[in-house]
């Protein structure tokens, strides 16, 4: 698996789904990201994609792991 390759989807398809928040970065909820079918057909492992493009400073959330349902509402913000 190439990380590099995984976060720049990611990336991408938190422009897709996402929308411009106050602070000008654009933004997503996890529960969003998760239950989308593209989403789900690119990722084999979405929160981990998500760790690892957090740990370079690519992404942030609150928190250190996502789960369904539990997390749905945390918001993904493009740095």
């Amino acid at each position: 698996m190439n990380v590099e390759h995984e976060i720049q989807l990611l990336v991408g398809e938190i422009n897709r789904l996402g929308t411009e928040g106050a602070d000008g970065k654009v933004q997503v909820t996890f529960g969003t990201l998760f239950n989308d079918e593209k989403c789900a057909n690119i990722f084999e492992a979405l929160v981990g994609t998500l760790r690892a493009a957090k740990r370079k400073k690519i992404i942030s959330y609150e928190g250190e792991l996502l789960l369904q349902g539990v997390h749905d509402k945390v918001v993904i913000s493009i740095l």
